[in-house]
């Protein structure tokens, strides 16, 4: 039994044009939902639409059934025009349990569309989702198009006659039945996903075809219940012409990390612990050993970094990744991966805090422990990625300035970046500028080498171990400069500290100028930085469009600051800093430029919305 793919039926409803859609598929985190939304998302890519994901999943990693803490989630905004976000409220929504309901109904429009398992609203799973009567029945539904979906029924209907199949493994078909009824509203095609269930379920036919009857079957109920009189249509964005694909924040990064070494011809190793939301990085360059890639899953996150400071020091390019609790047991290393002043990447995909928090959660609130998490004075670089393509960007650039200055480079992307996706224009590599990588040869003239001699970036040479005559010692003891002898003198130690700072503060000659969208002076300049970006472009856009006098500048580079940035602040009469924390790069601007700040501060495990923004900008210029 094999799946075709020939057949791609064709509605005979009527459809209405609009210019995008965002849609929440959630249920239990067995019910295939991050699944779905993945084809869900892979199939919009196909058709053209610009779009934007954001998946939401648990903690726990199997919560019991049919509870609140148990529920998954994954969000997608397609549409025909640029988008930047996966949209502020829902136009529809699939739960397929009551639990989904409840912790979901919140962000649906009002008149949204709202598509519900009737089949699992029992007193049990009314229980379980804390709710004392049936919303189905109770009437706190009705400022929504609630249609009632015998999905468990119909689902069996359409797989009952295959063969091999346990009733619980033919019950696990209905993400594919609800994700049909999806394809059907809104005018996506289902090749993409027969040939995705072909090569996943090729080799266990039956699982195969249940799949496809699954899918097939929730078009055609969309199709041929009067419940629905009509679908939606969303035409094709106008990207840039380009080859194009769906890519996801962790993915984006390892692949960036993949080319920066080949750019600057050096062989990657990484070296990390399993941490959420971070794992993903280790386990996609895990497959890419043609590519001279080395990785190691260490024993914990202290074993990491030491391993990767010991192949940056034998020449490689050197990754480690983690998030906040993994960073802060990389503390004393990451001291000392500075003063070996060794090039080196170090990922934090921040997540809800403190200690645990909230580990399938996004966070902003790593970044003051980036600034300053290390004991002693220990500055180090710091840029950050804003959106799922920009992490291959951003992966390139850490290590330029890695190998340039001879010091690690502190990474921040976080779990709304890492988990979401968006269409990628592919580069061309050979269009990419080269990373120039230098070692010292062998010394030929019998003179010791020095290890701190400084070039005019007061970086120090990147001799590798064996080369002749280069013989050096390295460690965390402070060194004389120089020579790099062990050294207690207080003058040479506070030489040496102001030296390193020194260092870090150069990049700033090294890195763009900031640049601003939207007028040069104005009311208002909203400063964003990390996965903040898509948010505050959006709402600054659409204020800039209803006559607000506002601006738009966001931060790549977090230390050192680009060197205009003082002279851009001080163009608007006031700025406002939206961040997922308590205010920790309004404490970083204010402390540094003695400018008062307003912040937008919210740790709720979730991004911003646009509306959020929108509404703060409106207060701060009317």
């Amino acid at each position: 039994m094999t799946v075709s793919t020939k057949e791609q039926p064709t509605s005979a409803k009527d459809s209405i044009e609009v210019e995008g859609a965002t849609i929440r598929l959630a249920g239990d985190s067995g019910d295939g939902m991050q699944v779905v939304g993945g084809q869900l998302t892979t199939t919009s890519a196909l058709h053209g639409n610009d779009f934007a994901t954001f998946p939401d999943f648990p903690a726990e990693i199997r919560a019991p059934r049919g509870t609140l803490a148990g529920v998954s989630g994954f969000q997608v905004q397609f549409a025909s025009t640029d988008i930047f976000t996966p949209g502020d409220t829902l136009n529809a929504l699939v739960a397929m349990n009551p639990a989904a309901l409840v912790t979901n109904i919140g962000d649906l429009e009002k008149g949204g569309i709202l598509i519900v398992n009737a089949e699992s609203f029992g007193p049990r799973d009314l229980k379980l989702a804390r709710l004392e009567t049936n919303p189905l029945e109770d009437g706190t539904l009705n400022e929504y198009r609630v249609f009632e979906v015998p999905l468990d029924t119909m689902n069996r209907e359409a797989v009952k006659d295959i063969d091999g199949l346990s009733p619980k493994l033919k019950d696990r078909c209905k993400n594919f039945f609800a994700l049909g009824l999806i394809y059907w509203l809104f005018g996506r095609e289902l090749d993409a996903t027969l040939r995705f269930v072909q090569a996943k379920f090729g080799s266990k036919p039956n699982i195969a075809a249940a799949n496809e009857r699954a899918l097939r079957a929730g078009w055609y109920y969309g199709e041929t219940t009067e419940a629905f009189d009509h679908s939606y249509r969303i035409q094709p964005a106008r990207l840039q012409p380009g080859t194009y694909r769906n890519i996801m924040g962790n993915q984006a990064l390892a692949w960036g990390l993949i080319t920066a070494s080949r750019l600057s011809k050096t062989d990657l190793f990484c070296a990390s612990y399993p941490i959420t939301p971070a794992s993903a990085i280790l386990e996609e360059l895990s497959g890419f050993k043609h590519f001279g890639v080395r990785t190691v899953q260490a024993e914990d996150e202290i074993a990491a970094i030491c391993a990767a400071i010991g192949a940056a020091f034998g020449g490689a390019m050197a990754v480690t990744g983690s998030s906040g609790p993994g960073i802060a047991l990389k503390g004393e290393a990451m001291g000392l991966g500075m003063i070996l002043e060794l090039p080196m990447v170090i990922i934090n995909i921040q997540r809800g805090g403190p200690s645990t928090g909230l580990p399938t959660k996004t966070e902003q609130s790593d970044l003051l422990q980036a600034m300053f998490g290390r004991n002693g004075e220990a500055p180090l670089p710091i840029v950050a990625a804003r959106s799922p393509g920009d992490c291959f960007d951003v992966a390139r650039e850490a290590w330029r300035i890695a190998t340039r200055y001879m010091t690690p480079v502190i990474l921040l992307s976080d779990g709304y970046i890492a988990n979401g996706s968006e269409p990628w224009l592919i580069p061309d590599f050979d269009d990419l500028p080269a990373i120039p990588v230098e070692h010292p040869g062998p010394a030929t003239d019998g003179a010791p080498f020095m290890p701190y001699q400084r070039n005019e970036r007061l970086a120090r040479p990147w001799a590798l171990p064996g080369t002749p005559g280069l013989m050096h010692r390295l460690g965390g003891l402070e060194k004389e400069d120089v020579t790099g002898n062990v050294s207690y003198d207080p003058d040479n130690h506070q030489h040496m500290t102001n030296v390193r700072a020194a260092k870090i503060a150069r990049i700033a000659g090294d890195i763009p100028l900031q640049e601003v969208n939207g007028p040069s002076q104005a009311k208002l300049l909203v400063l964003s930085w990390g996965g903040t970006y898509g948010a505050c472009t959006t709402a600054v856009q659409r204020c800039q469009a209803a006559g607000l006098s506002v601006a738009h500048a966001h931060l790549r580079y977090l230390h050192p600051f680009p060197m205009n940035l003082a002279d851009v602040l001080a163009s608007y009469d006031q700025i406002l800093v939206p961040e997922l924390n308590m205010g920790q790069l309004r404490l970083l601007v204010q402390a540094r430029f003695l400018r008062a700040v307003v912040g937008l501060n919210k740790v709720k495990g979730k991004p911003f919305t646009v509306a959020e923004i929108r509404s703060k900008i409106k207060e701060l210029v009317d």
